[in-house]
């Protein structure tokens, strides 16, 4: 790993205790792929070879590279990989290491649960689910082999429909290894469930989800927010952000204008027909250049689905209905994309890499929950309390519900917003966000002498 050039770097030797010791502004400037450190706990990590073979992708490194990332690792990792650091660790502390109140709070909350076996105890939601699954696939098969009807056709698809939306909460608790036992096993379901069964690679969802989980709602880093020229949350993407994420701008042009302008118009919509977007970035991933886990098995897994569903759909008896086959199955599953966005897309943005040092308040700033009987829990995967999982994603969605109040009361202790709104609610909150953009989008148009030519062909209402 190597010591630091004292040219480069201050080394502050503790007379004390014999530790040596370096600043966090010392620490910010080994942010870079090529040299990458971060610390936990005081304790600073070279952490650059291992980003190479990080179960969860290089990007949560690079994203809290040169700073301090104890929450987000008591986060993301169980105890046993605590026993890896050591080898990681450069002999230096830092100076002028500081645990905020609420970031204690927040560790021995983690440290009792963990206690509690809570990380461990999975229930039987699973089995329920894919049961649930497995009924639904099979009703979906059984109505478009022996059935001439066309209701009953359209039916399958909603069903199909259906059956996908439960899959991806499946995929899911399996990307965050919640799903299985043990850690093959999770990707195994994530390959079967998700590549195989919806046709969305798990690759490509833990590649987004885990810079998402990291960067949440960083209107830069988080690509769950970068949905140009579709859709923008916030008029701060009109100055052509670059993503760090994709690694190119997001071009604000007179086409992004134009969709824009209407997207609260647009939004279910486009929500409706959103899974062939997955498809693409599917596919865009498979095919690139990057450094893809498990690759073989992802293809396979993807041309595995792209088999079986076009020999479903070949079945129907005529290009009218199979064509509805599908455009139903995929508007029932853009009421998950609209939950998704629901939980993140009124919620509070910023622009710039995330900071260490604020996880807990970074995450209910930029999540949203939704409240709902528990008899709905089903419906919504336990991700309607986003912000318990974004603040324990290892955590089984079945103690969701259990821990929201100790949740909701560590925020009132430290005055931190913890928002719940109902579904209704939540879509008339995102709607307005969306507005708000859109107005603020024509206004950056008019404003604009070289599109005056592009608005005399658009009225807006």
């Amino acid at each position: 790993m190597g010591s630091p050039s004292t040219s480069t770097i201050e080394v502050l030797n503790s007379v004390t205790d014999g530790k040596k010791y370096i600043t966090s502004e010392e620490l910010q400037k080994h942010n870079k792929p090529n040299d990458l450190w971060i610390s936990i706990q005081g304790k600073v990590y070279n952490v650059t070879e291992w980003s190479k073979q990080h179960p969860g992708g290089d990007t949560p490194l690079l994203n809290l590279s040169g700073q301090d990332a104890t929450d987000a690792f008591i986060a993301f990792h169980p105890g046993t990989a605590w026993a890896n650091l050591p080898n990681l660790f450069t002999g230096y502390h830092l100076s002028d290491y500081h645990v905020s109140e609420v970031s204690k709070d927040y560790r021995k909350l983690a440290s009792e649960f963990s206690k509690s076996g809570m990380f461990d105890k999975k229930g039987h939601g699973v089995i329920y689910s894919l049961s649930f699954v497995s009924l639904l696939l099979s009703a979906t098969v059984y109505g478009v082999l022996y059935s001439s009807s066309f209701s009953v056709h359209m039916l399958s698809g909603a069903l199909l429909g259906l059956a996908w939306m439960q899959i991806a909460y499946l995929g899911h608790d399996a990307g965050h290894y919640q799903m299985m036992s043990t850690r093959g096993w999770n990707k195994f379901a994530g390959i079967f469930i998700g590549n195989c069964i919806t046709g969305i690679s798990i690759a490509w969802w833990k590649w987004t989800h885990n810079a998402h989980h990291i960067a949440c709602n960083s209107l830069d880093y988080d690509p769950d927010l970068q949905h140009l020229p579709m859709l923008a949350v916030s008029n701060k993407l009109f100055t052509s952000l670059t993503s760090v994420f994709y690694g190119r701008q997001l071009t604000f042009n007179p086409l992004a204008r134009f969709f824009i302008s209407y997207q609260h118009y647009t939004y279910y919509p486009i929500m409706a027909v959103a899974r062939v977007n997955l498809y693409l970035q599917t596919v865009l991933l498979l095919l690139s250049k990057r450094k893809v886990p498990d690759k073989v098995a992802n293809i396979l897994g993807t041309l595995i689905f792209w088999t079986w569903f076009p020999l479903l759909v070949s079945c129907l008896p005529n290009w009218g209905e199979r064509v509805a086959f599908v455009l139903v199955s995929f508007c029932v599953t853009g009421i998950q994309h609209v939950q998704f966005t629901l939980n993140h897309f009124a919620a509070s943005v910023y622009v710039g890499p995330p900071k260490g040092n604020d996880w807990f308040e970074k995450q209910t700033a930029g999540t949203i929950d939704i409240s709902c009987s528990s008899w709905m829990d089903w419906f919504f995967g336990g991700l309607q309390f986003q912000l318990e999982h974004h603040l324990f994603p290892r955590l089984p969605r079945c103690h969701l519900r259990s821990i929201s109040p100790i949740v909701r009361e560590l925020c009132k202790k430290h005055g931190l917003p913890y928002v719940s709104l109902s579904f209704y609610d939540a879509n008339v909150t995102t709607l307005k966000t969306l507005r708000t953009a859109a107005l603020q989008a024509r206004d950056v148009t008019n404003m604009n002498p070289q599109n005056l030519v592009w608005e005399a062909f658009n009225t807006h209402g």
